[in-house]
């Protein structure tokens, strides 16, 4: 109507919160304390399907730059031999969990 102040918005949305907070508890439910880190959420808090197709062909490299990695060579001379950049592979490696010859 005209002339009539309108309600705040965040008080209606904070009385919502407490209707729903008190029909919770009243149904006899509890809170739950959660451990740090666990959560249902995996990942992080940006992926997105490109990430996903970049991080899936990494892997999908990993086994032969391992085999390079074992076999004595820098990352440079794997990436050379693979036909990648050092960059990337050192970002396999990491990722993979195994090292060049010359990653301290």
């Amino acid at each position: 109507m005209i002339g009539v102040p309108m309600a705040n918005p965040k008080d209606a949305v904070i009385a919502d919160l407490h209707r729903q907070m008190d029909a919770f508890f009243g149904a006899g439910n509890k809170a739950e304390q959660i451990a740090g880190g666990v959560s249902g959420e995996v990942g992080g808090p940006i992926k997105s399907t490109r990430s996903i197709k970049l991080k899936a062909a990494r892997d999908k490299d990993a086994p032969r730059l391992k085999e390079l990695a074992e076999a004595g060579l820098t990352a440079i001379e794997a990436a050379k031999e693979f036909g990648t950049d050092s960059k990337r592979a050192r970002l396999i490696a990491q990722e993979n969990g195994f090292k060049f010859a010359d990653t301290p």
